[in-house]
């Protein structure tokens, strides 16, 4: 039987996500097994990919006895140390084509909502106008930066990363690619 999983703040959903799937392995961390475990990046120095349940990610343990991190590289406004360190202990990180990157906004994390192609963008325009800046400032042209966006998609690449400011609403995403 499989226990209620715990609340992420700044990743609502790990199961829609992938981050988190169904399965009868044990945890190496606390040797138990609670019918999910977590499928996203670990960097940790032992081999720790699907190892781990989301309990002992979100309750720290994990990050404590392996010195393990979850989320990547921190990208946007400066934050406390604390904040960023505990989204990077107690956070489910999620799979990208290269490094993810993990957003901060308004002195907080930001809530990772998941992986977009051009047609979830679409519904999220102050994400889409960040992208065409970012895209933009490779120096590519105005036509090449829409093919580039045109050609997103959620399950293949180049991917879109969501995320939404836990404070304001904000909508931000970053892309990626081999």
């Amino acid at each position: 039987m499989s226990e209620e999983l715990p609340g992420f703040p700044y990743h609502p959903d790990p199961l829609a996500t992938g981050a988190v799937v169904e399965s009868s392995t044990t945890c190496l961390c606390c040797r138990r097994a609670r019918g999910f475990i977590y499928t996203g990046p670990v960097y940790a120095v032992e081999e720790l990919s699907n190892l781990l349940c989301p309990w002992c990610i979100a309750d720290g343990s994990a990050a404590s006895k392996y010195d393990a991190h979850f989320i990547g590289d921190p990208a946007g406004d400066d934050v406390p140390l604390e904040v960023v360190m505990s989204v990077d202990a107690c956070t489910p990180g999620f799979p990208s084509w290269q490094d993810p990157q993990w957003f901060f906004h308004c002195g907080d994390g930001a809530a990772f909502l998941g992986a977009v192609g051009m047609a979830e963008l679409a519904m999220f325009p102050d994400a889409l106008q960040a992208l065409r800046s970012e895209v933009g400032a490779w120096g590519w042209s105005a036509e090449a930066v829409e093919s580039y966006l045109g050609a997103l998609d959620k399950d293949s690449q180049p991917t879109g990363y969501l995320f939404m400011c836990r404070t304001c609403g904000r909508y931000m995403a970053y892309t990626d690619f081999t």
